[in-house]
């Protein structure tokens, strides 16, 4: 990569800072114990604790009060986000249903990648016959990339599927 932007030194060249899974109640928010099935998906996919989200405000459309807790996330540095990075590409993208590679839009600014997952199941420590409720989670990798095309490399280098569109 330092060879196609013409970097002239090594710390120019973008990398990894995080990944953070992020999982809301949304719709399911009202039903019992689904902060405890949410916080134990959470931990299983990225063998860490969660932390709780709050509402910033209260939205009476949404039936939202401020200081209720909405969902929950988990931010991954070092080892950990590598791991967890090498198992979604290798094993959590493949067992998507219809899967043909990461669509572009996806890519922001440049320097984040954002992937929904409609199923939690899509990861290997759920098993189908144990989740009560299926839900989905969100996972962002954040980089340290300029611009949009820095992004795309750097996504392409490290192996993650992304379409050509």
């Amino acid at each position: 990569m330092q060879k196609d932007f013409n970097y002239r030194n090594v710390n120019q060249v973008p990398r990894l800072v995080k990944v953070v899974v992020n999982a809301s109640f949304g719709k399911i928010r009202k039903e019992p114990k689904i902060q405890d099935m949410i916080e134990d998906t959470l931990k299983r996919v990225t063998s860490q604790k969660p932390v709780w989200t709050k509402a910033k405000k209260s939205i009476s459309a949404f039936k939202i009060r401020k200081g209720e807790v909405i969902g929950a996330m988990v931010t991954l540095r070092g080892h950990r986000m590598f791991d967890f990075l090498e198992k979604l590409i290798n094993v959590t993208l493949p067992r998507v249903r219809d899967f043909r590679g990461l669509p572009l839009k996806s890519l922001g600014k440049g320097n984040c990648l954002t992937i929904g997952f409609r199923e939690n199941i899509a990861f290997p420590e759920i098993r189908s016959d144990e989740v009560e409720r299926v839900h989905g989670l969100e996972v962002s990798i954040v980089t340290t990339a300029k611009t949009k095309e820095e992004g795309k490399n750097l996504f392409k280098y490290l192996g993650l599927p992304l379409q050509e569109k």
